[in-house]
């Protein structure tokens, strides 16, 4: 039996947008502007451009330059191009992306009712205790995040059944240009509240003072994973390129988009926020539902804002769990020579029964800890403190020493275009690039 067409992109546009929405995702619209305004404004700003061009490219187009090369899932593209115990940093990235899609679908199932709460007008009515509340009372039901998140789960998977072209890369043609018109729309909003101004010197005034090591382990941290890497997913997606594509342009697009997505998402929160008197404090998808309904209840229209925002975070959120399903698929495809539907079904059916645990754990299983974690923390900690450095730094060492001389010339088409900057990129994939991932490794795990 042969095995099923593995498809490819139709065009450049194409595999670009759908490799920033596989960056873009929570941890832009919320995560990036409260690190921004916690570690020093403008100064982490610079830092994290230092780092996103630097090491995050880097990483990016070494996962991009194994997925063109051998055309496989991320377990066949190291079998096939270095051997030995390698596939196994393939399959520590499948596995990997399926627990981070297990609670990935459950936080968009908050935003899924939290945006029909939006369209009902609850969040503008109700006061700071009862917005509390009402989100202790959501995420501790045993029953409704899990309706939300199966229905978020369902989206997944009639986007991957679709195809690459067909199904992934006409969602993201459609979906990432009206994630930009939103985002622009509510940063034009949030900079024209009253007070706002205070909010942009807030994100943007660089305390330099503020530079230390915890900030530059910040902001590497969020280079290297608002990019998607260690899960295998850009793997994926670049065994779909075409061999005529320009890795290191389109690389750099990619890195540009989700940039300058983090970047409206801090002129959007901060400025709101200030206006509304809130200053930014503890980060995460928590405070996403609990702080901002209230700073859309303090301005005019308020109601309206909550719903673009909410509606926006819906979008982020499915561009991203998309990309999370699309390697364990491709696996099923390209190992088993299994068909789409039927690789879409079995690792949305794995991916929903971790997520069952995941969200019992802000309810009747909050008391199920494992050194003194629970399951949702537990199972955060192990793949970003863990799971997602050792995936890129093995990834570098492959690309920087195993596979070197071939993955130079692939940069360059094999010599069709230019790529004199290949000998730069590969000294910081050898040598720079696994400095930088072992830091935050010895940084998740001991905070020193």
């Amino acid at each position: 039996m042969s095995a099923p067409t593995r498809g490819g992109w139709a065009s450049r546009f194409g595999f670009i947008m759908a490799a920033a929405g596989s960056a873009i995702g929570l941890g832009n619209i919320w995560k990036f502007p409260y690190m921004t305004a916690s570690h020093g404004g403008g100064a982490f700003l610079v830092v994290y451009l230092v780092c996103v061009f630097v090491f995050g490219i880097s990483l990016l187009l070494a996962e991009l330059v194994l997925g063109r090369m051998a055309k496989r899932n991320p377990i066949g593209a190291f079998r096939k191009l270095a051997g030995g115990a390698w596939p196994a940093v393939g399959a520590l990235g499948v596995v990997t992306a399926l627990v981070i899609l297990s609670f990935y679908v459950v936080v968009s199932g908050w935003a899924m009712a939290y945006f029909v709460y939006a369209v009902e007008g609850t969040l503008t009515t109700a006061s700071s205790g009862e917005l509390n509340a009402l989100f202790g009372h959501l995420v501790s039901s045993p029953i409704v995040p899990l309706i939300y998140a199966a229905l978020f789960v369902l989206l997944t998977a009639v986007v991957v059944i679709g195809g690459v072209a067909g199904g992934i890369e006409r969602m993201a043609k459609l979906f990432m240009p009206l994630l930009f018109i939103i985002l622009i729309l509510l940063m034009v909003r949030s900079l024209t509240l009253p007070g706002a101004g205070r909010g942009l010197v807030f994100f943007l005034h660089p305390d330099w003072s503020a530079i230390d090591g915890h900030l530059i382990s910040a902001a590497l941290g969020q280079a290297f994973f608002t990019l998607s890497l260690g899960v295998g997913g850009m793997i994926t997606y670049g065994s779909y390129m075409a061999d005529t594509q320009d890795l290191g342009r389109d690389a750099l697009s990619v890195v540009a988009l989700n940039t300058m997505v983090s970047l409206l998402a801090g002129l959007m929160v901060i400025p709101a926020m200030i206006s509304a008197g809130i200053t930014p404090d503890a980060g995460g998808p928590g405070t996403t539902f609990k702080v901002l309904p209230t700073v859309f209840a303090a301005m005019p229209a308020g109601n309206l804002f909550g719903i673009g925002f909410f509606f926006l975070l819906i979008l982020a959120a499915l561009t991203s769990s998309v990309s999370l399903l699309e390697p364990v698929v491709s696996f099923f495809v390209d190992e088993y020579r299994m068909k789409r539907a039927n690789a879409t079904v079995i690792g949305a059916s794995f991916c929903f029964a971790l997520a069952i645990p995941v969200s019992l754990s802000f309810g009747i299983w909050h008391h199920i800890q494992l050194f003194g974690l629970t399951i949702f923390k537990l199972m955060d900690f192990l793949t970003s403190n863990l799971a997602l450095p050792i995936g890129s730094l093995m990834t570098a060492l492959c690309v920087g020493w195993v596979v070197r001389r071939a993955a130079v010339d692939e940069l360059s088409n094999h010599g069709r275009i230019a790529a004199g900057w290949a000998p730069i990129w590969l000294f910081f994939i050898r040598y720079i690039a696994p400095i930088g991932i072992v830091w935050i490794l010895v940084q998740g795990l001991f905070g020193l």
